[in-house]
């Protein structure tokens, strides 16, 4: 299964529309700022598996039943799916981490600082920030196969003619 993860894509709905066309994912997630921005890629796809989350941008955009916070399977691996604010991203990943591996995610999905990181921490965990689709261009591609992670990776939107 192909999982694309888009963030901070402060209503340039453009760039998520190329990554979604580009990368043909089989599920999408968006990590906030702005949620609507998900809402909308849902709405044009509805053949797709879509999980969102708000972001700090998010306040009095989003209804009352948004989860800042979701730890679910998606694609056969458990995703922590999060903007990333609430945990002081800027200032360190140690919340965040914690909190993914309280929750026994495969791969924890953040936002916030609009600086792209894609790693594997020594326990195996993936961590993910697919940057800003709405200012930098960039997003997040996770492949899965029998309940684990075959490839995870950042993209930019120069490479999109790349992608198989």
């Amino acid at each position: 299964m192909r999982i694309l993860i888009l963030s901070d894509s402060h209503s340039v709905l453009r760039t998520m529309r190329l990554f979604v066309k580009a990368t043909r994912p089989d599920a999408v997630v968006h990590l906030g700022d702005y949620y609507a921005d998900g809402q909308v890629i849902a709405e044009e796809n509805p053949h797709l598996e879509v999980h969102q989350v708000p972001g700090n941008c998010d306040a009095y955009r989003v209804p009352d039943t948004a989860a800042l916070s979701l730890c679910c399977p998606v694609g056969g691996v458990k995703l922590y799916m999060t903007h990333g604010h609430k945990q002081r991203v800027k200032l360190g990943l140690d919340a965040l981490l914690r909190d993914a591996r309280e929750a026994g995610a495969q791969a924890v999905l953040f936002g916030h600082t609009h600086t792209p990181l894609c790693r594997r921490e020594e326990d195996g965990l993936w961590v993910l920030n697919p940057g800003s689709c709405g200012f930098s261009g960039t997003a997040g591609l996770i492949e899965t196969a029998e309940g684990r992670i075959v490839s995870c990776r950042v993209l930019s939107h120069t490479e999109l003619e790349e992608i198989p």
